[in-house]
């Protein structure tokens, strides 16, 4: 086992996902810098999702009422104002309303810094508004994921803890039987692997492997784009703990083991009940660029040569699978950067340390140097990679 890579297969497509063409972008800040604020405003929504201007007379008020999740975001946008407003949740009798409203003052001031919770009635909304004329596209971008992100985060939080209700039932389209059954045997798969490796590695008492093995495992659940509810905001919760530097190693190990094995205890029922396609307004995962790829390998580049100078093949592999993955999760890539990655993963399943690593490592030199063009075909470099 310890000269094999662990199994890869790449998740289903979600047909929900939004796209991202990063064209918009560049249009977004060139019309911002000449003034053009509504033209800016309008190829920014296209930067993050295409398909909600679609049939919109752009010469008018634009109005955008679409699903983020259970949370209804509204957006309006004049020749003079931006606006946003999001109800998601509702106050019933049974909700314990003085420590739902405490938590959201304090949510108010962190993690929010731009919109905020406002109470109207017995409904909890996101807000915010702004002159046309300051709607620079980063400000925007920030603007309208925190809205839909944290809107969709924290309703299945406060339900559970509070007991809140949603605003407006989610609108879930199920997956195929067949698909199901795929989605399950992927998940087996990654609970096996799990299993397997980090009892071997804790039989070496390699620490930090087994920490590899359980964030790797993690990510693999997490980036299937149809995993949804209260199980996404777990994965979600549990792989910030483990990536974050700043808590203790062995905190984050017990935290990190503790839920991973939970999950595996957990009957296919309860978690396949949190995977279906959900509406999305907005990418969970940040805005992406070549750039911004680059910027990343480049933040990783000095690890890489350690270990490559070094000829250690075993942490290197499992540096560039876990970071692999992690991109994936952390942005929205264009998609021949994400079958990059998916096609790397799936090729080096069952590998040898010497035979695998090499192959990695050209995959992480690619998306360093930009020679990874996502508006091309990509049969040349891998015919040259798997040959």
């Amino acid at each position: 086992m310890e000269n094999i890579l662990p199994k890869y297969v790449r998740p289903l497509k979600s047909g929900d996902k939004p796209t991202v063409d990063v064209d918009f972008w560049d249009k977004a800040i060139d019309a911002f810098d000449e003034n053009q604020y509504k033209k800016a405003v309008i190829a920014t929504i296209n930067y993050i999702n295409p398909t909600l201007l679609k049939d919109k007379n752009m010469e008018e008020d634009i109005e955008i009422v679409h699903m983020q999740g259970s949370a209804e975001i509204y957006l309006k946008v004049t020749k003079d104002t931006f606006s946003i407003k999001a109800p998601f949740l509702k106050i019933t009798d049974k909700t314990n309303k003085v420590a739902l409203l405490r938590k959201v003052s304090e949510i108010n001031f962190s993690p929010l810094t731009l919109a905020q919770i406002t109470l109207n009635n017995t409904e909890l909304w996101f807000e915010y508004e702004m002159p046309i004329t300051v709607c620079q596209p980063n400000k925007v971008y920030d603007l309208l994921r925190e809205v839909c992100v944290y809107s969709d985060d924290f309703d299945d939080m406060f339900i559970e803890d509070y007991k809140a209700s949603f605003y407006k039932e989610p609108n879930h389209s199920p997956l195929s039987d067949s698909e199901k059954e795929q989605v399950w045997t992927q998940i087996n798969d990654i609970f096996e692997d799990y299993k397997n490796y980090s009892q071997f590695f804790k039989d070496k008492q390699w620490d930090d492997y087994e920490w590899d093995i359980t964030i790797i495992s993690l990510l693999k659940i997490a980036n299937m784009p149809y995993m949804n509810g209260i199980l996404r905001s777990d994965l979600q919760e549990y792989i910030n703990n483990l990536s974050n530097g700043s808590l203790d190693f062995q905190l984050r190990m017990d935290k990190g083991t503790n839920f991973i094995k939970k999950l595996v205890d957990k009957s296919r029922e309860e978690i396949m009940s949190n995977v279906y396609h959900a509406d999305q307004f907005i990418s969970l995962r940040w805005r992406s660029s070549e750039q911004i790829v680059k910027d990343w390998a480049k933040n990783r580049l000095e690890v890489v040569q350690k270990y490559e100078n070094n000829n250690d093949n075993l942490a290197l592999s499992y540096y560039l699978q876990f970071n692999f993955l992690k991109l994936i999760y952390s942005y929205n890539l264009e998609k021949n950067y994400i079958d990059v990655i998916d096609t790397i993963l799936e090729n080096v399943t069952g590998l040898d340390l010497n035979s695998a690593t090499p192959k990695l490592v050209e995959v992480f030199h690619a998306l360093r140097n930009g020679t990874i063009d996502s508006k091309k075909n990509k049969k040349g470099f891998f015919s040259k990679l798997f040959n």
